[in-house]
């Protein structure tokens, strides 16, 4: 059994690893498909694939933004050293310059660091694969945590989900026996008419019965409130079985409205009528939640 999850969580984490401090944050909304779009710097750019692959192991729905950054603990990383035979010629040029043109000698650091190749900057081979592992170690931690706040926001989810179906439960025992109810009003009333007919006139009585059993299966409903109950039932247990219910319980969701609005377009009872209204507003309500849920 798998647990309810919503689209909607935020995970962080800040690590060193072989020498490189790693800060890794999560966010993600509401979104019909997975949608992942990853940010690291240039350095780690040839990690998005796998760091796509890993939300992808852990999260089937929902818009996710991965912002992944790296500090290397000290210089030791980079070795810069400096060009003296570049700068010697550099040097003795604009001295020569300032003579031929008599013009004013003016050479600082400030302007000989900014030539070209004053300075030669050595960077150490990068072992990729360690790298990758190093990123993906502190990728999964920040999952971890993410993973845990959605886990807790889908059983919020899931609990109101539970109580909104027992409230339409009872609003279906409403319309049942309601409904029940306006189906031995109607036919008392067309027997009632069908005697003062049968008083004056000759008519075929069974005819009249027939007409009245079709008005009775018009107006009743109970083929409707079985379906809606087992589409209750059947939200209840996606919800026990957990897991990406999001798009199911969507599509449940739509059945149930069908019935809804047919029991409604059924009911020839003002009270009933406002019953039925507060069984779509619930389900609007259950929908509502729905779209949050993985």
């Amino acid at each position: 059994m798998s647990l309810v999850k919503s689209m909607t969580g935020y995970g962080r984490a800040v690590e060193t690893v072989n020498g490189r401090e790693f800060t890794v944050e999560l966010r993600s909304v509401n979104n019909r498909y997975l949608d992942c779009t990853v940010k690291l710097p240039r350095s780690l750019s040839f990690g998005e694939d796998a760091v796509k692959q890993a939300v992808k192991n852990a999260i089937s729905r929902g818009k996710v933004d991965v912002f992944l950054s790296v500090r290397s603990e000290g210089a030791a990383d980079v070795k810069v050293t400096l060009n003296e035979s570049m700068v010697a010629g550099y040097l003795a040029a604009m001295k020569q310059m300032a003579e031929n043109f008599d013009v004013k000698e003016d050479i600082s650091v400030s302007l000989l660091s900014r030539m070209p190749d004053v300075f030669t900057v050595e960077k150490p081979e990068v072992d990729e694969q360690q790298l990758l592992d190093d990123m993906l170690s502190v990728v999964n931690k920040a999952l971890a945590g993410f993973d845990a706040m959605r886990t807790t926001e889908g059983k919020a989810l899931e609990n109101d989900l539970r109580s909104r179906g027992q409230t339409i439960l009872s609003l279906v025992s409403q319309v049942e026996a309601g409904g029940a109810q306006t189906v031995l009003d109607y036919r008392t009333r067309l027997e009632n008419k069908i005697k003062e007919v049968l008083a004056s006139t000759a008519i075929d009585e069974s005819r009249i019965l027939t007409e009245a059993a079709i008005f009775a299966d018009k107006v009743a409903v109970d083929e409707e409130t079985v379906r809606l109950r087992s589409h209750l039932e059947q939200m209840n247990n996606m919800l026990t079985t957990g897991g990406a219910v999001g798009r199911k319980l969507d599509f449940l969701l739509q059945e149930m409205n069908r019935e809804a609005n047919t029991i409604g377009s059924k009911c020839t009872d003002v009270r009933l009528a406002r019953v039925v209204v507060e069984i779509k507003a619930e389900l609007e309500k259950i929908r509502e939640q729905t779209q949050n849920i993985e």
